[in-house]
């Protein structure tokens, strides 16, 4: 910390030191300055750039989506993809789309996501009940162990 310094002597100092005057804050009253290597201070903005890439990465919203007809080997494998997502940490968005008369059918579809959802418990838990959105039916489970 060398406190409100003159520009030619900042550079001065940055000069004998072998590392660049870089300024950090060109806005603030006075600008702010720090003597650093300029290569490394940007090696270490990406470093940081691509760990935060990475961590909003790892919650990324996957998605399943059923519909009202499913037959058992579909069922089957929408589950295993569910599976998959929440074992990886991924919280899992299902919607069943009901369509025409499968409409009027709204406590069967609902028995079906339920059943859907209770199979899907040892990996992962409710975080949103299915509920009733236009003409489709969402829930949303997020991994075991995961809080809020």
């Amino acid at each position: 910390m060398l406190g409100v310094v003159p520009i030619e002597t900042a550079l001065e100092k940055a000069k004998e030191a072998g590392v660049d005057l870089v300024e950090i804050s060109p806005k603030a009253k006075p600008p702010v300055c720090k003597i650093i290597d300029y290569g490394k201070f940007l090696y270490n903005e990406k470093k940081k750039e691509k760990q935060q890439k990475k961590a909003s990465k790892a919650h990324e919203m996957k998605g399943i989506r059923l519909s009202f007809r499913i037959g058992p080997g579909d069922l089957d494998r929408q589950k295993n993809h569910a599976a998959d997502f929440l074992s990886t940490q991924h919280p899992v968005r299902i919607q069943m789309m009901l369509r025409g008369r499968e409409k009027a059918h709204k406590p069967l579809a609902f028995e079906k996501m339920n059943a859907f959802l209770k199979s899907l418990d040892e990996v992962g838990q409710l975080d949103q009940p299915p509920r009733m959105s236009g003409s489709q039916i969402i829930a949303i489970l997020k991994p075991k162990g995961q809080s809020k």
